[in-house]
This record gives structure tokens, C-alpha cells and sequence, in this order.
């Protein structure tokens, strides 16, 4: 037997056989299959049970036959089941954060947890924990980020971490300066956030002059030197700072404008090079096949890229996806 190359999606060695040999011999009893297999008889009918459960095997009669489901069919199914588990346990990961909490009552009076300022020097460590403070939020994410553009670096490392919060429920709202909409991958990655959830307004220079970042109420992370956001930041825990940083967030919140209010430049889409290249596609292939193998997705996620797009654009059909796209300036 080669390597057991369905075990990512939760299959063992002895299932993935199984599988394969009805694939072989459609339509055959069970019986004596732990013979061909040599494995004993209780493992191999256990086996039958569990792939029988995932609708691998369907029965075809009497005498204990059976016949295997159509391999696309039972990959996509492996699929979803897969998918839906690790998404199951990346929220419990995302909510562990009481465990640190736990993990510090161990440490008794020795060591208490931090409550007032705690100083971060480096660039990288200062990556390192807002990555760490955005992967553990579970409410809600302030931030102002007085930026005139961002790299392509810059947003190819905030994408992951911005649409996983959106993905799991975190409320994002972020205030940029005005002046960020003039750089098009800036403006477009912020139109494209806004389209997957968050919350963007758009303030002039004099109000949103320095960065800060509040996660879940609880903790504030502020430049060391604002003219020099490389030297280091301060972190603050449950302290009067957080709540006086939270009020100052609001109050430039409440100035700022709507990212919606702002006219877009030189027709800017918020959509993501995927979607972009699935309108495209709407717009000049005819059959979703077609359209999904020439950009190397299954069939399954070209439609939901497709429907996506329709949602997007209001639209109820394809055509008027396309044209309004085109009015638009998106394609």
C-alpha cells in the first residue's frame, strides 16, 4: 500500500485501502476483504463502518455488496467535513485566551499578570505581539494608523491577520488619513476590508496624527516616538490609560468620515485579485468550467466567488454583474 494520501482529510491507511479497492471492484461483497488488506478482521470492519458513516460506501443489494461514491463527490464531501472541523478548532484556539489567565493563577504572588505599562523595543517584536494581540482578540480591534500608503509587504501581512478577525466575528474599526486613498493598492485593500466587514473612516492629518491600537477594551499598544515607530512601543494593561485612549479613539472616530462617503479614485474596487479575476472571467468565458479551469479553482469555488460577486455588486443576474463592474471601473 503507498502512502496514505487521504489521511488530511481524516482517513486512516486502512480506510483510504478500502476505499481504493472498491473504487477497483465495484459492486463486491464485503466479506474476506481483511484478506487482501492483511489486517485482522475487526479492524477492517470497523474501517467499513466509518466509511460507510462518511457515505463512502453505499450499499448495492444483497449479500453485503457495496459501491463506492463517486471520487469528486467524496473528496468534496472529506472536504467540507475537514474544513468545518479545523474551523471548529481554530475558534476554540482564538477563545483559549482564559487559559493564560489559568496558566498564571499557577504562578501564584510570585509573579503578577501585567497591569500598568510594559515597554516593546524592535520592529520585530513589535510585529510579533500585535500579530499575537490580533490573533487572541475576541471582540473588538480600535486602531488609527496615520499612514500616507502601504507597502505591498505591509498589506501582504496584514491581509491574513485582518480577514481572519473579520471571519471569526471581531468588530474592526479603523481610522487612515485621508491622503491614503490616493495610493490605489492602499485604497483598494481598505475597500476590500470594508467589503468583508470592517468598519474604515477617513480623517485629515491634524486628527489622525498618531498611531494607536486597542484590543478588546483591555489593551492599548502605542508608539514610543510617533515620528519613529521603530524604536519601540509602549503596551498598556487594564489601566486609566486605556480608558483615556479609548476616549481619545472615539472622539476621532466620531470626526472621521465614511470610507463609503469618499469617492472612489480612478475607479478602485474593493475586490481582492481572485474576485478580480473572476470578473474578468464572467465577463469573457461563457461556461463556469471553462471559467474555472482557466484560473485553476474547482467549479465549486468559482461559483461561490461568483455568487460573492453578485452579492457585491447588488446585481441579479451575471450580465448585470458585468455591466455594472464595467460602470464602475472594476473591469
Amino acid at each position: 500500500m503507498g502512502d496514505n494520501e487521504m489521511a488530511v482529510f481524516g482517513l486512516s491507511a486502512t480506510e483510504e485501502e478500502l476505499y481504493r479497492h472498491f473504487l477497483r471492484n465495484p459492486g463486491t461483497s464485503v466479506d474476506d476483504v481483511h484478506l487482501l488488506l492483511h489486517t485482522a478482521g475487526t479492524d477492517a470492519a470497523r474501517a467499513l463502518e466509518r466509511l460507510r458513516e462518511l457515505g463512502l460506501l453505499l450499499p448495492a443489494g444483497p449479500e453485503g455488496r457495496v459501491v463506492p461514491a463517486d471520487p469528486e463527490q467524496a473528496v468534496s464531501h472529506l472536504a467540507d467535513r475537514r474544513l468545518h472541523e479545523l474551523h471548529q478548532d481554530l475558534r476554540r484556539v482564538t477563545r483559549a485566551r482564559h487559559v493564560v489567565d489559568g496558566l498564571r493563577a499557577e504562578q501564584g504572588a510570585r509573579t503578577a499578570a501585567p497591569q500598568g505599562i510594559e515597554q516593546i523595543e524592535g520592529l520585530a517584536a513589535i510585529r510579533g505581539r500585535i500579530e499575537d494581540l490580533a490573533f487572541f482578540a475576541r471582540e473588538e480591534i480600535l486602531s488609527v494608523e496615520p499612514y500616507t500608503r502601504l507597502s505591498p509587504e505591509n498589506i501582504a501581512r496584514s491581509r491574513p491577520l485582518d480577514l481572519r478577525c473579520l471571519a471569526r466575528g471581531v468588530v474592526i474599526r479603523n481610522v487612515v488619513r485621508r491622503c491614503a486613498l490616493s495610493d490605489p493598492p492602499t485604497a483598494a485593500y481598505l475597500r476590500e476590508l470594508t467589503a468583508s466587514g470592517a468598519h474604515i473612516r477617513v480623517a485629515d492629518e491634524g486628527e489622525a496624527g498618531e498611531r494607536l491600537l486597542v484590543y478588546d477594551r483591555r489593551t492599548v499598544l502605542v508608539p514610543l516616538d510617533p515620528r519613529d515607530t521603530a524604536r519601540g512601543a509602549l503596551l498598556a494593561h487594564k489601566s486609566g490609560l486605556v480608558a483615556n485612549i479609548i476616549a481619545l479613539f472615539e472622539k476621532i472616530w466620531a470626526q472621521a468620515a465614511p470610507l463609503d462617503a469618499e469617492p472612489e479614485q480612478g475607479g478602485l474596487s474593493p475586490l481582492s485579485e481572485m474576485e478580480r479575476q473572476v470578473l474578468l472571467a464572467m465577463c469573457t468565458v461563457g461556461k463556469d468550467e471553462a471559467g474555472a479551469r482557466e484560473l485553476g479553482v474547482s467549479v465549486r469555488t468559482y461559483r461561490r466567488h461568483v455568487a460573492d460577486l453578485l452579492q457585491l455588486l447588488g446585481a441579479a443576474s451575471r450580465a448585470q454583474a458585468a455591466l455594472l463592474a464595467r460602470e464602475r471601473g472594476w473591469v
